[in-house]
């Protein structure tokens, strides 16, 4: 049986592959035939990517829980022959997390989680053509600043053979705020052999552009997301383990980046990833070995594939865990290096492109004492038109970046 990793935080809103090319950001109604699910036949031979729901025991925590993490991301600038006007410069941005767990009576637990991020920096405003006709990019000016707070807090009521939780969480920063309420449950089977999982959330969005040194052509806008999981997991052997998800979202609403010149995207957008883990014990090593796959799918024409490798080394006092992440993607149908304004729906979002990317990391959990670890984390993200598995040219603001972490963490009873 797992146990979730503790609060995984968010390093920025639509800035890593995880989510997906940003294509579900930036910031109900189910349609019979959409474009997404016409498509899903002849993509699922090739299968989905990494998945972060885990299995929570069946017991609440023993003793409480309070911790403290900082993460520091930053972009690389962009190269100066990619550039036409605007700063060089491009994101960085600080998070600080607090949470705190504590177990209620002999069947609850609850959590309360404090986020605060600061962006500075600045960001492609469109591209256009340089005097050589290539594309190039002209950047909004190191103008952007703002700041985002979060507050989420989780029940949880635990019973034999299972445990369901409830969470609600708001974000708040000068131009965006979401409110999100999500219920999750699993349950194991009669020899404690197999455990489903599943849960639904939803969200609301309100936008709200600030006006500044670029321009935007909105006051304020919504946007309304549903997203629901189910996942299995079954024990292979007395050290292998694997699992297998799928889920599926909806949103409708405003999904367009009014920071961006030429951004003009459908007012709907289904996706659609299933996921794969697998883990192995490997007792002459004192290791483990970890793989997880993900394929996505959504009604804008993107497809993706992402698979991650890790190795958990115990060691006298921790865990060291190195990985390699790849991810591939397929630009989306109204995309394209320049903006093509004639069409209904267009956009020039790299992160809408045709890439691959690779990651490299590594995790190290160190036991203090008895009551306190550190967690330490580092990794280097880049990213190619190269690399990636689908055809397309590259977009001229491809992003690479750095991020680290620490933690510290408290536990007593």
């Amino acid at each position: 049986m797992f146990t979730a990793a503790k609060r995984p935080h968010q390093v920025a809103r639509g800035r890593q592959e995880a989510v997906v090319a940003v294509t579900e950001s930036p910031l109900k109604r189910l349609q019979p035939a959409s474009p997404l699910m016409r498509r899903l036949g002849q993509s699922l031979a090739a299968l989905p990517a990494y998945q972060s729901t885990a299995v929570l025991a069946d017991a609440p925590p023993t003793f409480t829980e309070v911790g403290l993490r900082y993460s520091r991301y930053s972009e690389d600038s962009l190269e100066r022959d990619k550039l036409i006007f605007g700063s060089v410069d491009r994101y960085d941005i600080d998070i600080t997390q607090l949470w705190i767990e504590a177990p209620v009576g002999a069947s609850w637990s609850v959590a309360l989680d404090v986020q605060n991020d600061y962006q500075s920096g600045a960001s492609p405003w469109f591209v256009g053509a340089r005097a050589d006709g290539e594309p190039g990019v002209i950047m909004s000016g190191a103008s952007i600043q703002d700041n985002r707070v979060e507050v989420g807090v989780t029940t949880r009521y635990f019973w034999a053979d299972g445990n369901a939780g409830f969470a609600i969480s708001h974000s708040d920063e000068d131009d965006y705020d979401a409110t999100a309420l999500s219920f999750d449950a699993s349950w194991n089977s009669a020899d404690n052999s197999r455990t489903w999982s599943s849960s639904f959330s939803t969200s609301q969005d309100n936008v709200q552009p600030t006006q500044g040194v670029i321009p935007v052509f909105i006051n304020s806008d919504e946007l309304d997301t549903q997203s629901a999981y189910f996942g299995v997991s079954q024990i292979l052997s007395k050290t292998a383990v694997a699992r297998i998800g799928l889920n599926y979202t909806y949103s409708e609403g405003y999904l367009s980046d009014p920071y961006k010149l030429m951004d003009t995207r459908p007012g709907t957008h289904e996706r659609l990833s299933l996921s794969l883990g697998y883990r192995r014990f490997l007792i002459d090593f004192d290791a483990s070995l970890q793989a997880d796959y993900r394929y996505y799918a959504d009604s804008w024409g993107t497809d993706s594939h992402a698979l991650e490798l890790g190795w958990a080394q115990n060691l006298s006092r921790g865990l060291l865990t190195p990985y390699l992440r790849y991810y591939t993607q397929r630009q989306a149908d109204f995309f394209d290096l320049i903006a093509n304004t004639s069409r209904a729906h267009h956009a020039d979002d790299y992160r809408l492109s045709s890439y691959g990317a690779f990651t490299l990391g590594a995790r190290w959990s160190l036991a203090l004492s008895e009551q306190w670890t550190l967690e330490l984390e580092a990794e280097r993200y880049e990213t190619s038109q190269d690399w990636g598995l689908y055809s397309g040219e590259e977009a001229p603001a491809l992003v690479d970046f750095w991020r680290g972490t620490i933690a510290l963490i408290w536990r007593f009873e």
